[in-house]
């Protein structure tokens, strides 16, 4: 779901985007899944997240060997990082807040950094509503990635956040993910 605040002034508009997802476990599973890089490189398009989880530490995603293959084959390059950030605020397993920009696509790359928010929250014993909001104000090449703009093109488009986060989704609850 994207929603966008609109203020007084059209300089003030921001654009959110925001997914919710349920899982069938407790929120320490959802912090690991997506902080680890032993588990946040299982899913989604398999890039590994590395984390200095404390205000003002880096963030960074590094490309897959999938990713890699897929680029060889498309004819273009892709970066050892593809995306990175810093971190701004980790509350485990509750709340985590960082910079983001895709480095991966020049396009949105130039778009600079945007703020990323995963909220964790137990809704019933070992049960987790995961909540990423992704401010994605001024950045409208990201936003298009990041919905999912390009899931139909194949050659690892993909689905953006809505696939990420169903991927991760699957793994938690059955130790699979969705394709591969």
């Amino acid at each position: 779901m994207t929603t966008t605040e609109t203020t007084d002034t059209a300089q003030d508009e921001r654009t959110l985007q925001v997914y919710r997802v349920y899982i069938k476990v407790a929120p320490e599973k959802v912090w690991q899944a997506i902080t680890d890089p032993e588990w946040n490189g299982r899913y989604g398009y398999g890039a590994p997240q590395f984390f200095e989880l404390r205000p003002g530490g880096s963030y960074r995603s590094t490309a897959s060997e999938e990713m890699r293959k897929v680029s060889d084959e498309m004819g273009y390059g892709i970066p050892d990082v593809v995306v990175d950030g810093e971190v701004l605020e980790a509350d485990p397993p509750r709340r985590l807040v960082q910079t983001f920009r895709m480095l991966m696509s020049p396009d949105a790359a130039a778009d600079g950094f945007t703020r990323l928010t995963y909220e964790i929250a137990e809704v019933a014993p070992g049960v987790s509503r995961l909540t990423v909001t992704h401010d994605v104000t001024g950045a409208p090449n990201l936003a298009a990635v990041v919905a999912g703009a390009y899931e139909d093109q194949g050659g690892g488009g993909g689905g953006g956040w809505a696939w990420i986060l169903s991927d991760l989704k699957s793994l938690l609850e059955t130790g699979s993910v969705l394709a591969g």
